[in-house]
């Protein structure tokens, strides 16, 4: 548990910085670079139980901005899920999380997050 801390603090900032460029995407009217971000930023925190919810919760935000019933309800299955099953390691590591995307199905992950999530890992002793 204690590294799974450690990782969360150390994954953070970079989940943090993709919810913010959604959130100013959001705001120049630039709806898929909006959910490219929040994809980004759930493959990042999807390790961490409170992070990957968050991003899950952001998604359905967008959703409900954009009208999208689909990724709504694609969204409220997928935050029980981040809830519950991610502190058990239940996750498929690189799915983007979005609706359009089997829930359950591992994807790779591109290399610029995947060299963010290995130096995460690097340093939760």
């Amino acid at each position: 548990m204690l590294k799974a801390k450690h990782f969360t603090r150390n994954i953070r900032p970079y989940v943090e910085a993709e919810l913010a460029l959604a959130h100013k995407k959001q705001n120049l009217g630039n709806q898929k670079c909006v959910f490219t971000h929040l994809e980004n930023a759930h493959v990042l925190g999807q390790a961490s139980t409170r992070l990957h919810t968050k991003v899950h919760v952001q998604m359905l935000i967008w959703a409900v901005k954009s009208g999208d019933l689909r990724e709504f309800f694609g969204q409220l299955f997928r935050i029980v899920g981040a809830a519950t099953k991610t502190v058990f390691g239940l996750v498929p590591y690189g799915n983007t999380g979005g609706a359009n995307v089997n829930p359950f199905k591992a994807m790779p992950i591109e290399p610029r997050l995947k060299r963010i999530i290995e130096k995460a890992h690097l340093y939760e002793d």
